[in-house]
């Protein structure tokens, strides 16, 4: 059976205005994706739109056969 390999995500979010810019970078792969947000919708909210937008882009490179 094989095992899954876990790894995990670096976030930095940036205020820019009245604008979050938030970056998900994968720590296996680096791979990185970034999003812009409202900071009304909260920190939290934020940080899963990057890691969804993160999982988003590692899929397609993989389907692309870029990663």
């Amino acid at each position: 059976m094989a095992k899954k390999e876990s790894h995990g995500a670096i976030i930095e979010m940036i205020t820019i205005g009245r604008y979050v810019k938030v970056t998900a970078v994968d720590t296996r792969t680096g791979i990185e994706a970034s999003i812009v947000g409202d900071p009304r919708r909260g920190d939290r909210a934020l940080r899963e739109a990057g890691l969804l937008k993160l999982k988003y882009v590692m899929k397609k490179k993989a389907e692309d056969g870029r990663c």
